[in-house]
């Protein structure tokens, strides 16, 4: 696993059970004190990891704190480590590592060059290590010379990439450029975690007869970012009109494109396909379907989703409002399909045109 070589030189810090931890001199203060305001109460062995080795020997549960060196960029796999580690955790224990974010990286070239300069080795930057990776067969050749290393990602998707792998954030810090976190081992890891990084995303959400099928929209969000939706509604809860309030997992050209639907274009083909139909309740995820009393979750699956949903004709502002609306919806439809459509349309495109109805 590449674990450190202890040297004359290092720091032991002692926890409250007085268990003497070694990390190398070369840590800033910072970061020392960051590790120790956390090691508290372990009795098992703590390791300190200083290489990029995916591969892990630890026994299973045979470790109370994992501290990671090196930043997540610079690995091949993230998952593959991430998922050694929680195996190698009990639960509830501790993995300690770090991350250089775009943020950060932006920082650090603005620090090193001009103002001018650097924002032209920004955007280098960002067309090497942020779009490159992330074409067809350019992208994988990009793979084979990098190995995976040095890879950019942002702080949403470091945090997705954790929770994906059975962690859960407590504490975060920025040190000299990077991102430090402490993450909990809370489950296990998700299987087949494979985010696609294209602009055009597939999306699972639940259909006719309770069945999920797959969405397709243009990318709003950062990569894993669907792995953070529970943490996003139990932190921020809902906004008026029903979505996550404050969601952080959004980019700004995200923002851009949901305000004017952009983003759903791509759902065209699942209308062609007969997934959905043009006026109906907007498909939902799980998590969000699993908000909807039964009643409500019942009277949706007896019908396909729609493309323009009935929110836009009656503008609900609390998830409560919005239940109502989708029941008087789904109630007028079961009594006459085509007339109930029919109304909806042309009554949402009058408050299109006409009431400034926006996406949020």
């Amino acid at each position: 696993m590449g674990f450190y070589n202890y040297k004359e030189s290092d720091i032991f810090l002692e926890t409250e059970l007085h268990t003497e931890v070694r990390i190398p001199n070369e840590i800033p203060p910072g970061l020392q004190s960051f590790i120790k305001k956390h090691l508290k109460g372990f009795q098992k062995e703590i390791f300190v990891v200083e290489s990029h080795l995916e591969e892990s020997s630890f026994e299973t549960g045979s470790l109370s704190c994992l501290i990671v060196l090196p930043k997540l960029n610079d690995f091949s796999d993230p998952n593959l480590f991430f998922s050694n580690a929680n195996q190698s955790l009990e639960f509830g224990n501790l993995l300690i590592g770090s991350v250089e974010t775009y943020k950060n990286r932006k920082e650090r070239i603005a620090k090193k060059h001009a103002p001018l300069f650097a924002k032209m080795v920004y955007a280098w930057d960002t067309v090497v290590l942020r779009v490159i990776p992330k074409l067809p067969l350019i992208g994988k050749l990009h793979y084979m010379i990098t190995k995976g290393k040095g890879k950019l990602m942002s702080d949403v998707e470091a945090m997705g990439r954790l929770y994906a792998a059975g962690f859960e954030l407590i504490d975060q810090t920025e040190i000299d450029s990077k991102l430090y976190f402490v993450a909990r081992k809370s489950g296990s890891p998700i299987k087949n975690t494979n985010p696609t990084y294209w602009p055009i995303v597939k999306l699972n959400r639940v259909g006719k007869g309770g069945e999920e099928f797959l969405v397709y929209k243009f990318r709003t969000m950062y990569p894993y970012s669907e792995y953070l939706q529970d943490v996003v509604y139990q932190q921020n809860n809902l906004t008026d009109g029903g979505k996550f309030k404050d969601d952080f997992r959004i980019s700004r050209f995200g923002k851009f494109l949901r305000k004017f639907w952009l983003d759903e274009l791509p759902m065209v083909w699942n209308l062609l396909k007969s997934d959905i139909k043009l006026v109906g309740v907007r498909p939902l995820s799980k998590q969000y379907f699993n908000l909807y009393h039964a009643e409500l979750k019942e009277k949706r699956t007896q019908f396909k989703p729609g493309l323009i949903p009935p929110y836009y004709a009656d503008m609900p502002k609390t998830l409560e409002e919005i239940m109502e609306s989708e029941m008087r919806y789904l109630e007028a439809y079961s009594n006459s399909p085509i007339a109930t459509d029919f109304k909806y349309f042309f009554k949402i495109l009058k408050n299109i045109l006409f009431k400034g109805a926006r996406s949020r």
